[in-house]
């Protein structure tokens, strides 16, 4: 999804989350253009239409190189750029940012992956961490039920009919996922000095809220920002409160412009 228009006030990336996909964004597209926005949103590596195994990685640089590429197209307009990141793709824009440092004008970080509210058993990370050293594309089935993600019913049967979403994920995924949680933290000094906007959802089920917040804690910046929405499940972007959201979002947006 690229979406392109000469008036534009800036560029928005938009990072989708795990096991979804670019086409779930289409109404948070749609809300940006109307604010005035050029919009890139594209599937993540193994997520997708994208070429090669679903549910796999082989390291979680491939989202970073992924987001620097997207950053690329995204300065040839020549207005200013902001990131927004959801879950596991908030993740990948931390790491992104921690390791290439790029000049970008905002970031919005939405209920950003950096601890999992519910992790396996200690013996089945040590068992799939001995399996991943000789089947990293071994996949097990996902657990997640569409119900923690949102309140917002609609989206429930959607993701049980979406043919792109994800319903199992290799071991190396997880594990690199689990990696770059780690190295968020063990990173943070590297965080470049860029206007951060994290938006963590209240009543989330997915992500440890208190491990948003931790981070958010030590992030050595001076513009940061913490918005918590009481409430609201994982994706709040998706959420019956999402018009309220966005417009929280597009005034952050909005005045790094002017």
């Amino acid at each position: 999804m690229k979406r392109f228009q000469e008036l534009s006030k800036g560029t928005i990336v938009l990072v989708h989350g795990a096991f979804e996909h670019a086409g779930r964004y289409g109404w948070l597209a749609d809300k940006w253009e109307e604010a005035g926005f050029n919009v890139i949103c594209k599937d993540l590596p193994g997520q997708g239409k994208t070429i090669g195994i679903k549910g796999h990685i082989d390291s979680f640089d491939e989202y970073i190189e992924a987001i620097s590429n997207w950053l690329i197209e995204a300065k040839a307009f020549q207005k200013p750029v902001f990131l927004l990141g959801h879950s596991m793709g908030g993740l990948a824009v931390i790491r992104m940012l921690e390791e290439k440092r790029p000049d970008v004008k905002g970031v919005i970080l939405s209920s950003p992956g950096l601890g999992l509210a519910s992790r396996p058993p200690r013996w089945i990370l040590f068992f799939t961490r001995m399996l991943e050293k000789k089947v990293p594309e071994f996949q097990v089935k996902l657990t997640l039920h569409p119900f923690m993600s949102t309140r917002n019913t609609h989206y429930h049967q959607r993701n049980k009919e979406d043919p792109l979403f994800l319903k199992k994920v290799s071991i190396r995924w997880y594990h690199e996922f689990e990696r770059a949680i780690s190295q968020a933290f063990q990173k943070i000094n590297r965080y470049p000095e860029i206007p951060t906007l994290i938006m963590q959802a209240g009543k989330d089920l997915i992500i440890q809220a208190q491990e948003v917040q931790q981070w958010f804690k030590q992030l050595p910046i001076q513009n940061k920002m913490y918005k918590q929405w009481n409430g609201l499940f994982h994706e709040i972007f998706n959420e019956p409160e999402r018009d309220e959201v966005f417009q929280y979002a597009k005034a952050f947006i909005n005045e790094k412009i002017e």
